[in-house]
């Protein structure tokens, strides 16, 4: 990763999350930085509404929000998996995508995978692209807010594979490398996934500021 002088005030940032695995991908991403990534609920921070259709809007109003509450900068994602095949769904429902078929389901990774392999039966095309979208606020009415976007391609399977990763990693794979996300060592994961994508472009204008 390239090297960054990071400004004073960045040395301890909220994460506009309580995803353990975010938490363990950004923590590992950040701390060669300086960086120290503390959870929302540690600051007793709710979660904020996510009410938007885009990635952009939804990280932005969830890093003002935690700002705002703990007058800390604030970091804050939006990420998901977008399947070419389903015009992008489940996109910024990727994390509640069963409970738009059934509001009473519980929020689970199992139950997701499970919708997304059955709307795929018998289709053929399967390309799909996690999205990350990280939004850096200085303050909760940063003018400015940093903003990185990663891509990472790759295709469904209907068989879950690896042990590593969280959310729709098992079964996304990643053809150049013959492995899913989910059988990537986390170390090897942290350098080449959409969040590292997005983050080394969030970086690279926070250096140039």
């Amino acid at each position: 990763m390239t090297s960054t002088t990071i400004h004073p005030s960045l040395s301890r940032v909220v994460l506009a999350s309580n995803n353990a695995g975010k938490l363990r991908e950004f923590s590992a991403l950040f701390a060669p930085l300086g960086i120290e990534l503390i959870p929302q609920g540690e600051l007793g921070v709710p979660e904020a509404p996510e009410p938007h259709v885009t990635f952009v809007e939804n990280a932005l109003a969830k890093a003002r929000h935690a700002s705002q509450l703990t007058g800390l900068p604030a970091l804050a994602d939006d990420s998901g998996l977008c399947v070419a095949a389903l015009d992008g769904a489940p996109g910024v429902y990727s994390a509640r995508y069963a409970q738009l078929t059934n509001p009473d389901a519980p929020r689970s990774d199992s139950a997701n995978n499970a919708l997304l392999v059955n709307n795929l039966a018998d289709v053929a095309d399967r390309s799909a692209w996690y999205v990350a979208l990280l939004v850096l606020v200085r303050t909760h009415d940063d003018p400015q807010p940093l903003i990185g976007e990663g891509l990472w391609h790759g295709e469904i399977v209907d068989t879950p594979r690896g042990d590593h990763g969280f959310g729709y990693d098992p079964y996304f794979l990643l053809p150049d490398l013959g492995r899913t996300a989910a059988e990537l060592d986390p170390a090897e994961k942290n350098r080449i996934s959409h969040r590292a994508r997005a983050l080394q472009q969030l970086l690279s204008k926070l250096a140039s500021r």
